[in-house]
């Protein structure tokens, strides 16, 4: 292993280590929020009539919004928060 590469992976995994606070916020946001849509099904189990779906239809089925608000968090933890934290830690690194 070239002392470059391992130069470089130090330097990614130092840069990973002290993400700033706002950086860390968005990273946090998605996770948060499906944690607080699990929350809600669990708190709430009837409003989840996927549990009991007898006679329901099946957009009934599909719209739930404990199961919105857990697919919104994963979505965007993983489609919007990666491209949000990087322009924040390009604009820390300016």
């Amino acid at each position: 292993m070239s002392s470059t590469v391992a130069t470089e992976s130090s330097s990614r995994t130092r840069s990973r280590a002290r993400r700033s606070g706002r950086a860390l916020a968005v990273l946090l946001l998605g996770p948060l929020t499906a944690l607080a849509g699990l929350a809600w099904a669990i708190l709430q189990p009837w409003r989840v009539t996927l549990l009991d779906p007898e006679g329901q239809g099946f957009w009934w089925l599909l719209a739930q919004p404990p199961l919105y608000v857990i697919a919104v968090g994963l979505l965007f933890h993983a489609l919007v928060a990666p491209g949000v934290v990087a322009d924040l830690e390009e604009e820390r690194a300016e």
